[in-house]
């Protein structure tokens, strides 16, 4: 979702945890992650079947950082009266499997075996209807402001725990499977940076996987395919 759109977990303010800590359990939820449960999802056909992440971002009202309407509007709460923005949100149903906040805390809404509502009319390679096959990650922010480094931090060691627990193959943003249509995570995302994160949290994880007779001493391919064309038009 973009901009236009519109448990227990780590307290605000303190960043992020070893990768470790993402661990995705049998039932699709993450342990270092604030549980809100989203009444917007629903079953895959294959509980297993995710192996695309999609980014995304998100502000309500639009700019602004921090309350509840996130949270609100994925639960079907939103108080429409509180922003005039609000108004052209009603007739949306939507949600996301997780919200990385600007302090890089993290929420998850729905479990990864199910299906979340995020990509909408969305297209990967030769497959449509990518809410099917994916995972949606939300960060707070806009296409025109940079995300802070504890955000990537929190994505890095996240999209590691995806990866291991689902077999994911490809990341993209919400804009190169909605292209025209979508624009974030939008300019300011730094994707040469999040792949550098992704690739230390993964051989973090190898490595703590392994003994440490057999722990790799550089970092390991990271298995995983980043968008060729970070922006398309």
């Amino acid at each position: 979702m973009s901009r236009n759109d519109a448990g227990g977990g780590m307290p605000p303010g303190s960043g992020t945890c070893p990768a470790a800590d993402y661990r995705i359990d049998a039932e699709g939820w993450c342990g270092a992650a604030r549980r809100v449960s989203s009444p917007n999802q629903d079953e895959r056909s294959d509980p297993e079947a995710a192996d695309l992440l999609i980014i995304h971002n998100i502000s309500l009202p639009p700019g602004e950082f921090g309350g509840p309407y996130i949270e609100d509007l994925f639960c079907n709460r939103l108080d429409y009266a509180a922003d005039p923005y609000f108004e052209r949100l009603r007739p949306l149903r939507v949600s996301a499997h997780f919200l990385i906040r600007r302090d890089g805390s993290l929420l998850q809404f729905v479990p990864t075996i199910a299906r979340a509502w995020h990509a909408g009319a969305s297209r990967f390679g030769e497959r449509e209807h990518c809410n099917d096959f994916s995972i949606g990650i939300e960060l707070e922010g806009t296409d025109m402001a940079p995300f802070d480094t504890v955000q990537y931090a929190t994505l890095a060691g996240l999209t590691a725990s995806l990866q291991a627990r689902h077999g994911l193959r490809d990341v993209a943003g919400h804009e190169h499977v909605a292209p025209g249509r979508k624009t974030d995570p939008g300019l300011c995302f730094d994707w040469d940076f999040f792949q550098r994160q992704y690739n230390m949290s993964s051989h973090a994880r190898h490595a703590d996987d392994k003994p440490s007779s057999q722990a790799p001493t550089a970092l390991a391919d990271s298995g995983l395919r980043f968008p060729s064309t970070r922006h398309e038009a």
